[in-house]
């Protein structure tokens, strides 16, 4: 089955390193609480906050070993009020986990855009 999982983690500032180890965090922290490998990954894309523009937050995807699994990066929409420095993504990938089983990831400040599903 294909499935769809989410996450989302509040950077420390608009710095390379800090959206590096904020988005390994996010990705390595989904990877583990939905047990995944790079094999079981289809795709993922990342979005960032407008004020998020050091780096991709791809580039963490690739440095924990997603050589061939398709990422993509794109900027969130400018909403007036929303939580700065954020990097969201949705990763596709392949499971046998039923839906309700499927943990979807968010982290520091970022737990406040979804406190109905964050773990």
């Amino acid at each position: 089955m294909v499935r769809a999982i989410r996450g989302a983690i509040q950077v420390d500032a608009d710095d390379r390193d800090a959206i590096i180890e904020a988005t390994t965090e996010l990705v390595s922290t989904l990877m583990e609480r939905n047990q995944l490998t790079t094999d079981d990954v289809i795709s993922v894309l990342f979005t960032a906050t407008p004020d998020l523009t050091a780096e991709f937050p791809a580039l963490a995807a690739r440095k924990l070993g997603f050589h061939e699994v398709p990422l993509i990066c794109c900027s969130e929409i400018d909403v007036p009020g929303a939580l700065p420095r954020v990097v969201r993504l949705m990763a596709h990938v392949e499971t046998d986990r039923p839906r309700a089983d499927i943990q979807h990831v968010y982290l520091r400040g970022a737990v406040a855009l979804r406190q109905d599903i964050a773990q």
